[in-house]
């Protein structure tokens, strides 16, 4: 393979993320504050107080989404190796996802009352949160088929080593951009300008359309065809990645996944809850009292931050590039001191000094753990590890993070009273202490991979 990639095949990996990352922040961001805003919204004192607490039921939804995206990821990964069509996978998945994602804001109690013949509050409120929770892991079903199965794969099959670390950052910015897009729309739907049920109408439905283009841009790779060394049982690649043999001979791989793992369970703790804390807990801090949220004093140190972010990022990124260990373990020490700073204050100023270490942690530490990934993973074999690695990468962090990040929201016990004058419990700062315990625990299995190197033979 050349060590370089077409015009539109950059263009398919660039679009293809950005729509990704747009479904996937829809989940990850706002069926949380849909639940807060509203599904829990109106629900009386009584309803409440027999329904599971809004952040268990993030921390459920979460999890049993983890869950159906591992089993998506084994069963449609191994099956895009076994039909040699990546293509197929990713063009009709996302067709599907778009559209299970645009059925969302018409999940209502009303709608969720009249269906089943509820009457009762308290089993209204229960069932339409079990509605959204089991939605979602239809929609993750369908998401974890066509992009961490198809789509990771088929970026793995068209990328050589040389040039993963290049297009790992440019997906990693493509995500920010897509982060960004939804969350700009999204805030009209937290602050009740535009209805969720619109939200997930337009942008589901621009996903869709990116899935029928998908059958005209993306071309299957050859070495999917050529090199694939899979065995004719599809059980036996279902299970390919779970023998002592393959482990024992890609053991760099399972290194790798397990610091991964470690990062991205530090990552949950806090991520599920960070936009009902900001709407709920940072910005009624710093706006009551006659406290400006956007002083000058504020607005110089957003600045500064910004500015960190991006020469910190940079910087590590160069130091990465002669030294990998190097850089990974600076960007483990960065995010937990970000962690800290961030646990210790809900002051913006403080939150603002708090994410640029942390961002640049995260962003950095994303992108060379799923460069070394993909590098360790054995040529024509990327269906087959796609479920391995969405077991540390999704499975165990999405259901021990919210978990731990619940335990520490419930015993700070942080609550307000919403406009209905029911006491709801919020996330609390705590969180990030959480987080940063859990992040350290990444430089343990980081200690062995970089005794073994990260150096690979190309293609």
């Amino acid at each position: 393979m050349e060590n370089k990639l077409s015009k539109k095949m950059w263009f398919s990996i660039c679009l293809f993320s950005f729509m990704g990352g747009i479904a996937w922040n829809i989940e990850n961001m706002y069926f949380n504050t849909f639940l807060y805003n509203s599904v829990y919204a109106g629900a009386s004192s009584a309803a409440m107080a027999g329904t599971m607490a809004p952040t268990t039921a993030i921390s459920r939804m979460v999890a049993l989404s983890a869950i159906a995206a591992v089993v998506s990821t084994f069963i449609m990964g191994t099956l895009s190796d076994k039909m040699k069509n990546r293509k197929l996978f990713i063009s009709v998945g996302y067709l599907l996802w778009g559209l299970i994602t645009a059925s969302f804001g018409f999940i209502t109690r009303d709608n969720v009352s009249a269906l089943l013949g509820l009457s009762e509050e308290a089993k209204i409120l229960g069932a339409t949160v079990w509605a959204v929770i089991l939605m979602d892991i239809i929609m993750t079903f369908m998401g974890s088929a066509s992009n961490d199965a198809a789509f990771n794969a088929w970026v793995t099959d068209v990328t050589t080593p040389k040039i993963r670390p290049t297009v790992e950052t440019a997906l990693t910015f493509v995500g920010f951009l897509s982060m960004a897009a939804v969350m700009g729309v999204g805030s009209l739907a937290q602050s009740g300008t535009v209805s969720y049920q619109n939200f997930f109408l337009v942008l589901g439905l621009i996903v869709s359309l990116c899935g029928v283009l998908g059958f005209f841009i993306i071309d299957n790779p050859k070495k999917i065809s050529a090199e694939n060394e899979v065995s004719s049982s599809y059980w036996a690649d279902l299970f390919y990645g779970f023998r002592p043999s393959v482990i024992r001979e890609n053991s760099r791989l399972y290194l790798t996944l397990s610091a991964l793992g470690c990062f991205s369970v530090a990552f949950q703790v806090f991520f599920p809850y960070l936009l009902v804390y900001l709407q709920y807990v940072v910005i009624p801090d710093n706006t009551a009292g006659g406290a400006e949220l956007l002083s000058v004093g504020t607005i110089v140190v957003a600045v500064i931050a910004v500015a960190a972010l991006v020469a910190g990022i940079v910087l590590l990124l160069k130091i990465a590039g002669k030294n990998k260990g190097k850089g990974i373990v600076i960007g483990v020490v960065l995010m937990t001191i970000g962690l800290l700073v961030l646990s210790a204050t809900t002051n913006i100023k403080g939150v603002l000094i708090g994410v640029a270490p942390t961002a640049v942690g995260y962003v950095v530490l994303g992108i060379l753990f799923n460069a070394s990934v993909k590098d360790f993973i054995p040529v024509g074999k990327a269906g087959l590890f796609q479920g391995i690695r969405m077991i540390f990468f999704v499975l165990i962090p999405m259901v021990l993070g919210p978990a731990i990040g619940d335990i520490a929201c419930r015993n700070s016990m942080v609550t307000y009273i919403n406009e209905y004058n029911v006491e709801t419990i919020v996330p609390a700062k705590s969180m990030f202490l959480y987080a940063a315990i859990v992040s350290v625990l990444t430089l343990v299995p980081l200690y062995f991979l970089i005794k073994k190197g990260f150096k690979v033979e190309e293609e």
